[in-house]
């Protein structure tokens, strides 16, 4: 509600965010910013972003017909790079190549991937490339070439077809396409507020994350400044969303998983399931050696924890704060070699649960004290500001920690 514009840098529709509205109506979004809900807030889809057009439009197709318009607040840059169905076919075929290896990726299968490897290997196609539907044309069939040589019968991409509905798309998007570098940095210089929506997690960074079991961009803080073209001296606040306990969606090392049926309970109670597959979450425990290594990467400012009633239940909770290796060493930081963070030994201090409902609190004083002693001791171990606790799926339901430390 403060901000005058709200953008996306990275990603596609791999990345899912379900919010809900003042009135409780639920809004699952992959490409749209979140910001689209605020009706006097501009959404900006950045030149980092890999940009299936059909499947935008039918996001916003949903979102008109749940009442929100996006018509002249959502802006789109003329060099982000787009996703096409044979990116989406490409990534189901080198998935099922690898089915049977132990080497899945647990890929969404969206096309993220060949998206991102086509801008890189240079024969990407971008929005810009629209307004000329002949180069366009010549260009997309260039793309499809690759994945017929690549897969042979397999590949059943049908581009001509695919032509034909893009010479429709383009003539609708193109109002929407601007210098989007310019428009924000303008705003900017205009004192506008502007927030940057993360896409994905750190943790899965294509430099930083848990590599190969990772996205194909930068959810981490160098994807805003390629994904946007904002200055890093620009960022008022660097704020990291983290759950208080820890999810992931897809193949990878996972130190704090948790395996039992404590994993289903949780699971069911706070609703983890992929917004954008529907796959069900692994679940685990607060992992503070992966939560210190985010804050360093992106030099947080401040935490946002999210879903703290989903552990009400609770007698005991557990917080991963380190790591050590088969050989009794402690990790000072996340190992690139998954080998050895596939083995290495987590240990856990033990904290008293509250075990009462705590989604209707909306003062930090009014928090049970143990409630309030697990913030703290995760912004004790972290060193950096918890300052905003999620006690609930509402947009009210929030709890403000006053200041940092113990209070």
């Amino acid at each position: 509600q403060q901000y005058d514009i709200v953008a996306r840098a990275q990603g596609g529709a791999n990345a899912g965010h379900t919010i809900y509205n003042d009135a409780g109506v639920k809004f699952a979004l992959h490409l749209v910013p979140s910001g689209i809900l605020n009706p006097s807030t501009i959404c900006v889809i950045g030149n980092g972003v890999v940009l299936h057009l059909p499947g935008l439009f039918e996001e916003i197709a949903g979102l008109k017909a749940k009442g929100v318009s996006v018509e002249g607040r959502l802006l789109i840059s003329d060099r982000a790079h787009l996703l096409f169905d044979l990116h989406k076919e490409i990534d189901g075929l080198r998935e099922a190549e690898l089915a049977g290896s132990g080497k899945q990726i647990g890929t969404t299968k969206r096309g993220i991937g060949p998206a991102y490897a086509a801008k890189a290997t240079r024969n990407g196609i971008r929005v810009c490339d629209l307004a000329n539907m002949d180069v366009f044309a010549d260009k997309l069939r260039k793309l499809s070439l690759d994945g017929s040589k690549r897969f042979g019968e397999e590949y059943t991409y049908d581009v001509e077809a695919d032509i034909a509905k893009y010479r429709e798309v383009a003539a609708t998007v193109l109002p929407l396409v601007i210098d989007t570098i310019d428009y924000l940095n303008t705003a900017y210089e205009q004192g506008k507020r502007i927030l940057i929506e993360g896409a994905n997690a750190t943790m899965l960074d294509l430099d930083f994350g848990t590599y190969p079991y990772v996205t194909s961009s930068n959810p981490s803080i160098g994807g805003i400044a390629t994904g946007l073209g904002l200055a890093p001296n620009k960022y008022g606040a660097l704020i990291g969303v983290v759950k208080a306990y820890t999810t992931r969606v897809g193949a990878g090392p996972y130190p704090t998983e948790i395996f039992d049926t404590l994993a289903e309970e949780l699971r069911e109670i706070g609703r983890e399931y992929g917004t954008t597959t529907g796959r069900p979450r692994r679940i685990g425990w607060m992992d503070i050696p992966a939560l210190r290594f985010v804050s360093r990467i992106n030099g947080l400012t401040h935490v946002n924890i999210t879903k703290l009633d989903v552990l009400d239940q609770l007698a005991e909770i557990q917080v991963g704060v380190a790591y050590r290796t088969q050989d009794g060493r402690v990790l000072k930081s996340v190992p690139a070699d998954l080998e050895i963070l596939e083995n290495v030994e987590v240990e856990y201090e033990t904290l008293p649960g509250w075990q009462t409902d705590i989604s209707k609190i909306r003062e930090w004083e009014d928090l049970p004290q143990a409630a309030r002693d697990y913030v703290q001791r995760i912004e004790d171990l972290v060193g950096v500001y918890c300052k905003w606790i999620g006690v609930g799926p509402g947009r009210d339901a929030i709890v403000v920690k006053p200041r940092m430390g113990k209070c």
